[in-house]
């Protein structure tokens, strides 16, 4: 009896790991995001620029990165209204100011800000529901004006605050 166990042995392991993972369903992701197989879409509403600064085009630029970063590191589908998850919000600031100051009390760099309140709707699990303020900021010399930086660091800025709302609303930081 010994003798036939261990012949078999092996191979019933083998079958039952060989079963059970099988039976396992894994989904990876790139981006790290955690989206589970009954979201399937999203929408994004337009962004307003309710900033005291207007930049002209930052709605329309801030609006289409946060969609190509979904469509980009999900698999959801993009619609216009009524996602299964949802941003929608406003520009709230783009500012500048001193950020370092010298020795005869000129400014040696200037910060440019941007922040943006985002409403976001999980329509699949409401406690993932948020409402928040994102911003970040880039330095520049003093010497330039911001007309000169400007298309430059708006899409860093951007950047980085889209990461943060992706890692916030599928990430789960």
């Amino acid at each position: 009896m010994s003798k036939l166990f261990k012949s078999i042995g092996p191979a019933v392991i083998i079958l039952f790991f060989l079963v059970s993972f099988l039976g396992c369903k894994v989904s990876y992701s790139t981006s790290g995001a955690s989206i589970t197989e009954e979201m399937k879409t999203i929408s994004v509403q337009y962004f307003p620029n309710r900033a005291d600064i207007v930049n002209p085009a930052l709605s329309s630029e801030f609006t289409e990165s946060l969609k190509d970063k979904f469509i980009s590191q999900t698999k959801l589908e993009m619609m216009s209204d009524g996602g299964d998850l949802n941003f929608e919000g406003e520009i709230s600031q783009y500012s500048t100011r001193p950020a370092a100051i010298r020795g005869d009390e000129t400014a040696s760099l200037t910060r440019l800000t941007i922040g943006i309140r985002v409403v976001f709707t999980n329509e699949k699990d409401p406690s993932k529901s948020f409402e928040s303020n994102f911003s970040h900021y880039e330095d520049f010399d003093a010497s330039q004006s911001l007309d000169q930086v400007e298309a430059e660091l708006v899409p860093q800025i951007l950047e980085k605050i889209i990461e943060d709302i992706f890692n916030r609303a599928v990430v789960n930081w």
